[in-house]
C-alpha cells in the first residue's frame, strides 16, 4: 500500500516506516521511534490510532475513512496537528 511520507515530516528530517503488515506506520522523529499509526476497522470503513509509544497517549480525533490509505493520511494529519505543525 502507498502512503508516502508528507513533506511536513521529511523537511524535518523525520520518518515514516510501513510495517510488514500494510496497516502500521511507525514515525520516527530525530531517529527515535516517537508514535505508531495503525489503521483499524471502524463503521464498516477505517480509522487510524495514532499512539505515542513511550506513554501510549492517543492523539487521533476518530474520523473514519472509506480507505486504508485515506486513513492513514488522515491518521497522519491527526499527528502534524497534535504535534502543533
Amino acid at each position: 500500500m502507498a502512503v508516502s511520507t508528507p513533506e511536513w515530516l521529511t523537511k524535518r528530517g523525520d520518518e515514516l516506516k510501513p510495517s510488514v503488515d500494510g496497516r502500521s506506520w511507525s514515525v520516527y522523529l530525530s531517529g527515535c521511534l516517537m508514535y505508531v499509526l495503525t489503521v483499524v476497522p471502524a463503521k464498516g470503513k477505517f480509522a487510524c490510532r495514532v499512539a505515542q509509544t513511550n506513554n501510549g497517549k492517543r492523539l487521533d480525533k476518530g474520523g473514519v475513512w472509506d480507505t486504508i490509505e485515506n486513513a492513514a493520511r488522515g491518521g497522519l494529519e491527526d499527528l502534524r496537528v497534535g504535534l502543533g505543525w
